[in-house]
């Protein structure tokens, strides 16, 4: 896991914080949770790319077809 993946998802994170924070703020109740799940999407999707490389370095180290 490269240390860059690591740094994106918190910056998503801080960026999903704020942007939730004001929201709740301006009593925009339903556009802050739409703004936080598609925060969660995102990093989700990107974890699952590397959990697929994951999944392919272990397929070639134990020589699973």
């Amino acid at each position: 896991m490269e240390i860059e993946l690591i740094f994106r998802i918190a910056g998503i994170g801080l960026i999903v914080a704020l942007l939730n924070q004001l929201l709740k703020k301006a009593e925009r109740e339903e556009q802050a949770m739409m703004v936080t799940l598609a925060g969660l999407i995102i990093v989700l999707l990107m974890i699952i790319q590397e959990i697929g490389d994951l999944f392919e370095a272990i397929k070639d180290i134990f020589g699973i077809y």
